[in-house]
């Protein structure tokens, strides 16, 4: 049942929040300080793909581990496991930002001492989120979980968009090392707040599942890791996948035979809970196809700066909070289907007036269909956790939180693999029946030139293309998320106790 205390539940998820803001703001910040960290770290730029492994790293051990912590904080305890989880991330964000001063001290590499240090903070990080979900159950009934877990995801929605902008601010006025440094103190007060203003959760004396907690941190690595090699079709990939093949098997079998499986099969039969995750897999496809190919496109064929990239997406992802405080509000008054098929409805949209764009595209048309694009993947976050974890048991509620975060993070992966592999192959195809403008006998300078001019209109009509083709994939997969969003939970339906 959930936890009583004198202290109004909305001031004690501050800190909660706040937490859940610094551990999204980490996922993102790497994307502006990550040139900086190449030339302190001597990685050429030609060796990008090893440079990247600060981005998967923190993918991996962020989806990774979920489900195991999430089932260890409705053991131990919530608070408990949040404490733990944030004490965790703050360690590995000082030897994040020790990393390039190791080889002083000890004879360590320190880019891989790097990589190591970031899968661990997103191991810490990862948890926060799922079990700031079950600490949110502790503190309301079901009825009146729609608001806070609104203002949850919001606040983890809107680290992610301040993430970019604050490594920005940190390189310009200092080095990137103070992009971790800073979560020390920062994390002190959240662990301060937490402690003052947070009763301990209830604890739930019941087995943990190690052995099927470890077949899904493999699982999940090895997909991720395969995933990230799908545009390479070497063996290395195919062996990845042959190790998720494995570990995905084994850990069936393990759920079907142990006393106290990890995830209980019995959470999976209801349709509410199945319906749940296959939604936010198809929602984490559509969105990461948007947040990777506004840039990309602004910086290339709409020839904008970096700078004028990221403010163009953050146009979309500064929509996804103000979304998710409506999304919450609304399901302390309506069906929760009601704001999720919203939400589709408007990034559908959103994408299909974005694949519309032509190279002379310009405010406020992009602005508006950026908004619209956001706010409705923000209605989403609360209907569709919700739906989730308030028709399973409440020892499971931690496991629930934990599996519906980590498919919206495995839908993102999956998407982010088809948009690399997929684009490739039609990029190729669309610049198959141009010319290259070589020289030609008795050509002028003059033909030599306007040729050159119309290669490069060619060229780009063909990226004008490849992209609206990816926005009108995010659309038919906003449009597809319908299909199980329709089985998603009833507001009114009882939860399990």
């Amino acid at each position: 049942m959930p936890t009583r205390s004198r202290i109004p539940p909305y001031v004690a998820l501050i800190p909660v929040f706040a937490g859940v803001f610094i551990a999204a703001d980490d996922q993102t910040v790497i994307v502006t300080i990550l040139p900086r960290v190449m030339v302190d770290m001597k990685i050429p730029v030609s060796a990008l793909d090893r440079a990247s492994w600060t981005i998967t790293g923190y993918l991996l051990g962020y989806v990774a581990a979920m489900p195991l912590l999430g089932r260890l904080s409705d053991t131990w305890g919530h608070r408990r496991l949040y404490i733990l989880s944030l004490l965790l991330f703050m360690v590995a964000s000082a030897a994040v930002a020790l990393s390039p001063s190791l080889p002083g001290w000890f004879p360590v590499e320190p880019f891989p001492t790097l990589v190591a240090s970031r899968i661990v903070q997103a191991i810490g990080a990862g948890a926060m989120l799922p079990i700031s979900i079950a600490i949110m159950g502790d503190l309301f009934p079901p009825e009146r979980r729609g608001v806070p877990m609104g203002l949850m995801g919001a606040s983890a929605e809107a680290g992610g968009v301040i993430g970019p902008l604050w490594g920005g601010l940190m390189i310009r006025y200092l080095d990137w090392p103070w992009v971790f440094w800073i979560n020390i103190p920062l994390g002190a007060l959240v662990l301060i707040g937490v402690l003052l203003l947070l009763r301990p959760s209830p604890r739930r004396h019941a087995r943990v599942d190690y052995l099927g907690g470890a077949l899904i941190i493999v699982s999940l690595a090895a997909l991720t890791l395969a995933l990230a090699r799908v545009d390479s079709h070497d063996r290395i990939m195919a062996l990845y996948f042959a190790v998720f093949a494995l570990s995905s098997t084994l850990l069936i079998i393990r759920q079907r035979t142990a006393m106290e499986p990890l995830l209980p099969l019995s959470m999976f039969r209801g349709w509410p809970f199945r319906a749940a995750n296959s939604t936010h897999v198809l929602v984490g496809g559509a969105l990461i196809i948007g947040m990777v190919t506004v840039p990309l496109m602004a910086n290339t064929v709409l020839g904008r700066t970096p700078l004028e990239g990221g403010l163009l997406l953050v146009r979309m992802t500064a929509g996804i909070p103000v979304g998710a405080i409506i999304g919450g509000l609304a399901c302390q008054r309506i069906d929760f289907r009601v704001p999720t098929m919203t939400g589709l409805a408007l990034a559908a949209v959103g994408f299909l007036f974005m694949s519309s764009w032509e190279l002379d595209v310009a405010d406020p048309a992009m602005t508006i269909h950026l908004v619209i694009t956001g706010v409705g993947f923000g209605l989403l976050i609360a209907p569709i956790a919700l739906a989730a974890t308030n028709t399973v048991e409440e020892a499971h509620r931690g496991t629930a939180a934990a599996v519906v975060t980590a498919t919206r993070l495995v839908g993102m992966t999956l998407g982010l693999a088809a948009l690399t592999a997929w684009g490739s192959a039609r990029f190729d195809g669309l610049v198959a029946g141009i010319q290259l403008p070589f020289a030609l006998p008795g050509e002028t300078a003059a033909q030599s030139q306007q040729r050159a001019l119309e290669f490069g209109a060619q060229v780009n009509e063909a990226g004008l293309t490849l992209f609206t083709n990816f926005f009108l994939v995010a659309m038919v997969l906003c449009l597809v998320a319908m299909v199980p969003a329709a089985a998603l939970a009833s507001r009114r339906d009882r939860v399990k106790i």
